[in-house]
């Protein structure tokens, strides 16, 4: 009864493992691709221009890759290192989210100033060589949030030392259209106009960040008692 309850475990462990290993494989091979066709796409930080939607995918979809193939090796050869590595880096990562998460609901408003800050100061190298990423991530956000500007659409009046601003910010697109009447912008904050549609979506993103507390909690269960197991085997033939 006892060996067939650790055969389910086992084939569940693995089961599980793959599905993680192929979901790291999925996240990396977009982060790729982003990387390859759009450069650095979604690079709004000025102070961390690594910090783009591409090369976030690519180390996220790598951990998940390497934790999912520890615990689905681990797994089928019952290897103590290997559930007990699971194990540790699983915890770490999950460990790591809540001290972000706490931290972030802490110090909320310096976050906010200090992002703000770097954002306003990240729209100076907007259409210079060398910011591709930059360039077209804030047309993106500005065309689809239908936005101006970190805080105002006056943000942009520093970075050309006139009274205008980028075609996406205009309420109808044309070529130099930033050149014209104010009354023709868009003039919502983006920075406002992305935390409200944060707001708006909070459920689901409480729903994703539950599930996924909820899966790394099953895989710490799962390798625990496997690892347990393991060790009472080899200390019975011992």
């Amino acid at each position: 009864m006892a060996e067939g309850c650790m055969r389910g475990l086992r084939y569940g462990m693995v089961f599980f493992n793959l599905l993680f290993w192929l979901g790291g494989c999925g996240i990396l091979g977009v982060g790729v691709w982003l990387s390859v066709t759009q450069g650095n796409f979604a690079t709004l930080s000025s102070s961390l221009p690594s910090l783009s939607a591409a090369n976030l995918l690519i180390v996220v979809g790598t951990i998940i890759m390497v934790i999912g193939c520890l615990g689905c090796v681990g797994a089928v050869k019952e290897s103590r290192p290997l559930l007990l590595s699971f194990f540790i880096l699983l915890l770490l990562i999950f460990f790591l989210e809540i001290l972000s998460i706490t931290l972030f609901f802490v110090y909320q408003d310096q976050i906010d100033h200090y992002a703000q800050r770097d954002l306003k100061r990240g729209l100076q190298l907007f259409g210079t060589e060398g910011n591709v990423g930059l360039t077209n991530a804030w047309m993106i956000v500005q065309t689809d949030f239908r936005c101006c500007g970190v805080t105002n659409h006056t943000d942009w009046f520093d970075v050309y030392n006139a009274s205008r601003v980028p075609d996406s910010c205009c309420l109808e697109y044309s070529d130099n259209c930033g050149l014209e009447n104010p009354g023709t912008w868009w003039t919502a904050p983006c920075y406002e106009r992305v935390k409200d549609w944060l707001q708006e979506n909070l459920v689901a993103l409480w729903i994703f960040a539950m599930c996924t507390a909820l899966t790394q909690i099953l895989g710490l269960v799962f390798s625990m008692t496997m690892f347990c197991h393991a060790v009472k085997v080899e200390t019975f033939y011992a």
